[in-house]
């Protein structure tokens, strides 16, 4: 097979391998002369269009032909011009329930509840890893976090080399150095002091020191009343000003008693219910609809028939795919929500002369997409059917079980950090062009194609590939599943063993 047609509205295939000008494909019961060299993961016109008429792929319009063209043409974004402007008004129109299932599908999942292994926390909640975080106030206390991170590993790798060591398996051990706490005003300030707040309760981490400066804007008293009821025992301050001599062995004091008691913490079985997932892509090609992301649709769909969570962002990357979202939303109230959501993103971009539709990337368009349209179409596939229910702003932490839209940009690290703020044990990434980064819970990479996963072993810990070349659906769902369970009961991804773990937050307004 040489092309694939996702959908029988659609008016163009996708190239699943390098295609020859001249060369002829069969679909639709005829005969196609590819009238240019077609590379893969690209769009061939399988009729006639003239100038202005749409371009249909995944059964939906994802841009209009800015000439006209012929079939077999190859169609890429210089051909394309998005649909896309403004705000627009919305109607609720819910779908059927039949719609919000797949039982095709459906088959593949087990009634019987699974589990994994994970660590029951102090307060109920549940965490997947179990490990030692160095949290900055602000950003001006980076270079010591930096170093108390340094120091401890150093300290623990000595330990575990004498002979007699009775420490128990090394916990990992990671600061998130960060650049603001201070100079912000208003919106910003509070993304901060939230994001900060997520990360510092977050149930991943067995032990937490929160490092402060004192004359930050977040003051570290006033961050301490944000946490609310917290685990005095395992979550600890030191404020850099107030120390006497040297804030490092201070420090160091202080994550000696952490480490101590967070190394005793030992795995249990934990209902599969008690996951929550974040959906995320990056990177994306024209694969990326096709395999990697309506894998994680199918998986979504069974965390969630689990009992689970799973959470779908990157707003902007909804635009021209929203209505699909909007309609599956459980109640008129989110749906609301959700216009909301998505208008609230359409006018921060117009309201800094931005257009809506300014979007893919140049590593998208080379690997295929068009239009913003198009990425959306695809990027929305990583939830499933599933209905919506839970809408989420950026910085707040999840409350409903079941599928959640979260409020954040597309941009990589951004939107990752705010998965995981929002309380997602792990954030599941596909990737057509590849990436080697991490936020602050394991970030697992699922290539959309094998060569990515040939090229990057080191990258990319599941390819989806697999699903173009031929292997059904179901088999690479099951291998899928077990991956993530792994995953979940201990089992590193490769931006953990390559220590790649960072946080970015959202910023919007003035930097004083």
């Amino acid at each position: 097979m040489k092309t694939i047609k996702i959908n029988p509205a659609d008016n163009v295939a996708v190239a699943i391998e390098p295609l020859k000008k001249g060369e002829s494909i069969h679909i639709d019961g005829q005969n196609i002369t590819l009238n240019d060299d077609v590379p893969a993961g690209h769009k061939i016109l399988l009729s006639d269009l003239v100038e202005g008429e749409n371009v249909i792929k995944y059964g939906y319009p994802i841009g209009h032909l800015k000439e006209n063209h012929k079939q077999g043409d190859w169609i890429c974004h210089e051909h394309i011009q998005t649909n896309l402007a403004g705000l627009l008004d919305y109607e609720y129109k819910p779908v059927d329930k039949k719609e919000l299932t797949n039982p095709a599908y459906e088959e593949w999942f087990t009634k019987e509840p699974l589990t994994f292994q994970g660590y029951r926390r102090k307060n109920g909640e549940v965490g997947i890893r179990n490990e030692v975080w160095i949290v900055p106030t602000v950003g001006c206390v980076n270079g010591i976090v930096n170093q108390l991170a340094e120091k401890l590993k150093q300290e623990v790798s000595s330990q575990l080399s004498t002979v007699n060591s009775q420490l128990p398996t090394p916990l990992r051990i990671v600061a998130f150095p960060h650049n603001y706490g201070c100079s912000q005003l208003s919106d910003d300030h509070e993304n901060t002091r939230k994001v900060l707040r997520d990360l510092v309760l977050h149930p991943n981490a067995g032990a937490v020191l929160v490092v402060g400066l004192g004359c930050e804007n977040n003051q570290p008293d006033q961050f301490e009343q944000l946490l609310g009821d917290y685990d005095k025992e395992r979550i600890r301050f030191m404020v850099s000003q107030k120390v006497e001599g040297d804030e490092v062995e201070e420090g160091m004091k202080i994550l000696r008693e952490l480490y101590a008691i967070a190394a005793k913490d030992q795995r249990e079985a934990i209902p599969l219910s008690e996951l929550r997932v974040g959906l995320k892509c990056g990177g994306s090609d024209g694969f990326s609809g096709i395999t990697a992301n309506p894998l994680l649709g199918v998986f979504s769909d069974f965390i969630v028939s689990q009992g689970g969570t799973t959470v779908l962002t990157e707003v902007p990357e909804m635009f021209g795919a929203e209505t699909i979202l909007m309609n599956r939303c459980a109640t008129p109230a989110l749906f609301e929500e959700t216009v909301h959501l998505v208008n609230d993103f359409k006018q921060y971009f117009l309201s800094h002369g931005e257009p809506v539709g300014e979007n893919p990337s140049p590593g998208n368009k080379a690997g295929g997409i068009s239009t913003l349209e198009e990425k959306a179409l695809g990027c929305t596939q990583k939830c499933g059917k599933s209905a919506v229910k839970g809408v989420l702003p950026y910085g707040e932490r999840l409350s409903v079980k079941g599928l959640n839209l979260l409020s954040a940009p597309g941009n990589d690290l951004v939107a990752s950090t705010a998965l995981a703020s929002s309380g997602c044990h792990i954030v599941l990434f596909t990737t057509g062009r590849g990436t080697p980064f991490g936020t602050f819970v394991p970030t697992m990479k699922v290539s959309t194609n094998s060569t990515l996963a040939k090229n990057k072993p080191t990258w990319i810990d599941f390819n989806a590939g697999t699903i173009v070349e031929g292997e059904p659906m179901v088999e690479v769902f099951k291998r899928f599943c077990q991956k993530v369970i792994a995953i979940a009961s201990g089992e590193l991804t490769w931006n953990e063993k390559k220590n790649y773990q960072e946080i970015a937050i959202f910023k919007n307004g003035v930097t004083l």
